[in-house]
């Protein structure tokens, strides 16, 4: 499985309301529940209202377009992390995963992935 990587730095906060984002970044994750409204974009993107932030993540993403009858794919992923420390904070779109690990984690991460015969582009 081929998993490429992302060169930008991203962050994870939490925002106040829709007004706060920017739909036209080319890079936003945004989860909205009962309970708040979350989202994962470049750091350089952040909005200027977010209540809370985590800065220093870097990602990759699974590479194509996987089918939801799939089974395991994050399992294994993570699993394989679990094993070396390396903790994860995982999103999905329809077509894909993306795993975000610290960045002083991300080589480790990589190294410890193409080890366990990923393919890391």
């Amino acid at each position: 499985m081929e998993l490429k990587r992302l060169e930008h730095d991203l962050t994870v906060c939490k925002v106040k309301s829709e007004s706060d984002l920017d739909l036209t970044k080319e890079f936003y994750f945004i989860g909205k529940t009962d309970e708040e409204l979350s989202l994962v974009c470049r750091t350089e993107d952040v909005p200027q209202n977010t209540m809370e932030r985590e800065d220093g993540w870097k990602g990759f993403r699974i590479q194509g377009v996987l089918d939801f009858s799939l089974i395991g794919i994050l399992s294994k992923i993570s699993g394989i992390l679990a094993k070396n420390e390396i903790g994860i904070f995982a999103v999905s779109t329809f077509n894909t995963d993306y795993i975000l690990v610290k960045q002083e984690n991300f080589e480790k991460t990589l190294q410890a992935l193409a080890a366990a015969g990923y393919n890391i582009v």
